[in-house]
């Protein structure tokens, strides 16, 4: 018999689960961007510092052939050499007019002098009063690829004369040297689940699951997985009991197991026990730590639990799926934080230890 009293605190829990806590007053809570926003923000960085010195100099000599197409086509011509990978390299003035001709490596095309570029990307967003700004990929005209533009404003004194402007292409960037074991841990990033099941959740009840029958078990083994025999990343589906794991043997593939293949003790003989892999960041300790935390968010309420969760240890994160669909996603450190009152709250977590 369900509690009511509790179960219209769980109805907030539940929301919780599945919305967006107050991370802000979380301790430990990271306002770091995206690891996928931490790689691109490195990478035009890189390509600002290879280019930003080379075209400073070259809008200040722009400044005295300005007005003279052909001359600023020659400084131009002389310039793009200047900037490893450029591609295509041009000026503009203020109202967004071509005022030289398309410059490229093995040559010049003079026909697109006085053409209008004021729609195109790169002068849609913010342009730079001073020094220089990167704009977004988009596809080039000119070329049909990926591109990038770098905008050096051209000044005399007080004056914006325009934009001398470089093009390079996506794809011939060299690669980055961004390390991924040095970015900075992933914000926590939380979604919601469908609709239907959100608006049915207190309608259902945890049915034990032949994983949960033999949690300790199964959660052992894969501890042991994890930290001696090169499994790196667990994807746990405790309600349909099956495990997925990649191993650092073959990383480009996951295998799955069933609750009866994962506690057959001859599973050890199919991933060799081997030393720890350089880049997995997380502790033999807290590899234990997080996974019996994921037993207790499983058992911690019968109606908002814990449906599966996943553990990666080279960049550390951890996802949880709840019973309400709400998914979360964050770093180990953050996870590990908490306890079972941040996800449900000190009386249903008391509830259900009595019970």
């Amino acid at each position: 018999m369900k509690n009511t009293d509790a179960a219209d605190t769980t109805f907030a829990q539940a929301d919780n689960c599945a919305t967006v806590p107050p991370l802000e007053h979380t301790p430990g809570y990271n306002h770091s961007m995206s690891r996928h926003k931490q790689i691109i923000t490195e990478k035009k960085r890189a390509l600002e510092s290879r280019n930003a010195e080379p075209l400073k100099q070259l809008a200040e000599q722009a400044t005295a052939v300005w007005q003279e197409p052909d001359q600023l086509d020659a400084l131009l011509q002389q310039g793009i050499g200047q900037l490893p990978h450029c591609s295509l390299i041009f000026a503009v003035d203020t109202k967004g007019i071509l005022i030289s001709s398309n410059v490229e490596n093995n040559g010049l095309d003079t026909q697109w002098r006085g053409t209008e570029l004021i729609d195109r990307p790169f002068l849609e967003s913010n342009l730079p009063y001073s020094g220089l700004t990167i704009s977004h990929v988009y596809t080039s005209r000119h070329t049909m690829q990926p591109t990038l533009t770098v905008m050096q404003a051209v000044r005399r004194a007080d004056e914006i004369l325009g934009f001398i402007a470089a093009d390079f292409d996506v794809d011939a960037l060299p690669a980055s040297p961004v390390n991924g074991a040095e970015l900075l841990p992933a914000a926590w990033q939380q979604y919601k689940g469908d609709p239907a099941i959100r608006g049915t959740v207190f309608l259902q009840e945890r049915i034990l699951s032949a994983m949960d029958k033999v949690l300790d078990e199964a959660m052992d083994i894969i501890t042991e997985l994890m930290q001696h025999h090169g499994v790196f990343h667990s994807k746990i589906h405790f309600s349909s009991s099956r495990v997925s794991f990649w191993s650092v043997d073959d990383p480009y593939e996951y295998i799955i197991h069933t609750v009866d293949e994962l506690i057959d003790p001859d599973v050890c003989l199919a991933y060799p026990r081997q030393p720890q892999f350089e880049r997995i960041q997380v502790s033999e300790a807290d590899i234990a730590r997080i996974l019996n935390l994921f037993k207790a968010l499983r058992n911690a309420d019968e109606t908002i639990y814990l449906r599966s969760s996943s553990l990666n240890l080279i960049n550390g994160m951890v996802g949880l799926t709840f019973s309400c669909d709400g998914s979360h996603y964050l770093h180990y450190q953050e996870f590990l934080a908490m306890d079972t009152t941040f996800w449900f709250g000190e009386t249903n977590t008391t509830e259900s230890q009595s019970a």
